[in-house]
């Protein structure tokens, strides 16, 4: 698979995060407070929890449920009561401004 285009990062809003499914891959979006695009698998992995719908805060994301922060650079968990990290994916953005991501290309970290 390629890198499908997402959206421009002109309708991304700051550390608001939004949930697109790429193929049968559900990813959360965020634009963080210095104009980075990240993205990240979307549940997270202490329960089937959208992470879109949870906090965006500095360079990490909450889970409205349960409380588990991940890095949105390297997916990681940073509390528990997860332990496992989510995948990270490797977001193109052209000169333009248009986001691209690619679901088969994981970051590793």
């Amino acid at each position: 698979m390629t890198a499908e285009r997402i959206c421009t990062t002109d309708e991304l809003e700051t550390n608001q995060a939004y949930r697109v499914v790429l193929g049968e891959t559900p990813i959360a979006v965020v634009k963080d407070e210095s104009g980075t695009v990240h993205a990240i698998g979307d549940l997270c992995t202490h329960g089937d929890i959208s992470l879109a719908e949870g906090f965006v805060e500095d360079d990490a994301i909450e889970c409205w449920a349960h409380g588990s922060m991940f890095s949105l650079k390297t997916g990681k968990p940073l509390s528990l009561p997860a332990y496992e990290p989510v995948p990270v994916f490797v977001v193109t953005v052209d000169a333009d401004g248009v986001v691209y991501i690619d679901p088969t290309q994981t970051i590793a970290v």
